[in-house]
C-alpha cells in the first residue's frame, strides 16, 4: 500500500490540469507578446489562466502578476517593495516565516534595513498587541505568513492587515499553504500583496502568482521585455499557466466541500494518535490549515528524529516529512519550532502529515496504526548483544 501524506510539500497534478497543458502546448505555442495570430492564441490561454486565477482570490485580473513559484512571488513583494526607497526603511515579518520570506529580509538587513521579526506563542501565533507595539514611523512593510507550511498555524491575518493599513505600512502574506483550502478574498481582506504557487493546489510546478492590490507601487526584479505589467520581465511559460489557472478554477469550485472533508480526516489523525505519549502535537490545534498534522517526537532525538521517521515511514510506503531541514549532512532544529519555544532536541524531532484530495479515513487509520509502529521499534530498547 502506497500513501502519499506530504501535500504541502506538492500536490500531483490533476488529470484536468495535464490536460489542459497539453492542449495548450499543442495548439497556444506562440509567443504572446507577438502580434499575429500565433501569439493571439497564447495571448488568450494566458489571460484565461490569469482570470482563473484571480477569481480564486476574488481579485481583478489585472491584480494578478505570473510568477515562476511562491518564492519568486515572496521576493518580488518583499524585494520589490525594498527597491522603492533609496534609504533603508523598517520592515517587520514575524519569526515563523518561510524562508522565501526570511531570507530576502536577511539580505535586505545586509543593506542596512531595520528588520524586526515578532515572537510567536507557543502555538507558533502573532499577537497583534506585538505588531502594534513594533509598528515605527518609518514601517514601510509587514510580511506575515498566512499558514505555517511545518506547523500548520493560522495567523489572525484580517486583524494584522488592518493593523498595517492604519499605520500606512503596506501589508504582504505568503498564503501559499491557505489557497484552494480556505476562501481567500482580497476584496475583504486588507492584504496589498498576496503570494500564490500553483504546485500546491494540484497544478504544475514552476508557476505562481503575486497578487498586487491596485495602486501598490513595486520595481521588478528581472527587467527585459516588460512582461507582466513591467513586474517580470520573460516570456511566460503559457502551458504551465494554463495548468495553474485550471487548478485554480477546479480548486474554487470544490473549495467548501473539501476543506469540510479534510478537516474531518485532520481531526481523525490527531485523535487517534492522541494517545502515543511520545507524540506532542505543535501548532494551534484549531486556528490551523484544514489538511494539516503535525508532531513534536517527545523521545531520545539522537535515536528518534524526524528525518528517522520519515525513512522509516517510506519504507512503509508513506510519504510525510520531517519539520527540520539537513544542511551539509548535519540535521539542524527547525527555526519554527526554536521560535515556538521548543529545545534543540526537539527542534529536531518534528514531523509533519499533510492530507490532500486522495486520502480516504481507510488512509488514515493504516497510517495512525503504522506509526504507532514505527515509534515502537525505534524507541524499543536496545537489545544487548552477548558476549
Amino acid at each position: 500500500m502506497q500513501i502519499y501524506l506530504d501535500y504541502s510539500a506538492t500536490t500531483p497534478p490533476r488529470s484536468e490540469v495535464i490536460a489542459a497543458m497539453a492542449t495548450c502546448m499543442a495548439d497556444s505555442w506562440g509567443n504572446p507578446s507577438s502580434l499575429h495570430h500565433w501569439g493571439g492564441r497564447a495571448a488568450t490561454a494566458l489571460e484565461q489562466a490569469r482570470l482563473q486565477v484571480a477569481s480564486l482570490l476574488n481579485a481583478p485580473a489585472s491584480a494578478v502578476v505570473f510568477t515562476a513559484g511562491g518564492t519568486e512571488a515572496d521576493n518580488l513583494a518583499l524585494m520589490g517593495v525594498a527597491q522603492r526607497y533609496r534609504v533603508p526603511q523598517h520592515m517587520i515579518i514575524s519569526a515563523v516565516e518561510h524562508s522565501a520570506v526570511e531570507q530576502p529580509a536577511q539580505r535586505l538587513e545586509a543593506l542596512g534595513w531595520q528588520v524586526t521579526r515578532l515572537p510567536v506563542d507557543s502555538q507558533g501565533r502573532v499577537n497583534p498587541v506585538a505588531l502594534r507595539q513594533a509598528l515605527r514611523d518609518n514601517t514601510v512593510l509587514v510580511s506575515i505568513i498566512y499558514g505555517q507550511s511545518e506547523v500548520g498555524t493560522l495567523q489572525p491575518i484580517a486583524a494584522l492587515g488592518q493593523m498595517a493599513r492604519d499605520h500606512g505600512a503596506l501589508f504582504h502574506t505568503d498564503a501559499v499553504q491557505v489557497a484552494g483550502r480556505l476562501p481567500l478574498d482580497v476584496q475583504t481582506l486588507p492584504v496589498d500583496l498576496l503570494s500564490l504557487s500553483s504546485h500546491k493546489i494540484y497544478g504544475p510546478q514552476g508557476a505562481g502568482a503575486l497578487y498586487v492590490r491596485p495602486g501598490t507601487k513595486l520595481l521588478p526584479l528581472l527587467r527585459g521585455g516588460g512582461q507582466e505589467l513591467g513586474l517580470r520581465s520573460g516570456t511566460q511559460a503559457v502551458p504551465t499557466l494554463a495548468g495553474f489557472g485550471v487548478a485554480a478554477a477546479l480548486a474554487a469550485e470544490e473549495m467548501a466541500a473539501e476543506t469540510v472533508r479534510l478537516s474531518g480526516l485532520r481531526d481523525r489523525l490527531f485523535d487517534q494518535l492522541s494517545t502515543v505519549a511520545e507524540l506532542m502535537p505543535t501548532g494551534d490545534r484549531h486556528r490551523r490549515l484544514p489538511h494539516h498534522v503535525s508532531f513534536c517526537v517527545a523521545a531520545d532525538g539522537d535515536r528518534v528524529s524526524g528525518r528517522t521517521l520519515v525513512r522509516e515511514m517510506n519504507l512503509a510506503g508513506i510519504g510525510i516529512s520531517a519539520g527540520s531541514a539537513c544542511h551539509s549532512g548535519k540535521l539542524s532544529p527547525s527555526p519554527v519550532l526554536l521560535a515556538m519555544g521548543y529545545s534543540d532536541r526537539a527542534a529536531r524531532c518534528g514531523i509533519r502529515l499533510t492530507l490532500g484530495r486522495h486520502t480516504t479515513a481507510a488512509d488514515i487509520d493504516w497510517v495512525a496504526m503504522v506509526l504507532r509502529q514505527v515509534l515502537h521499534r525505534a524507541l524499543a530498547p536496545l537489545a544487548l548483544t552477548p558476549v
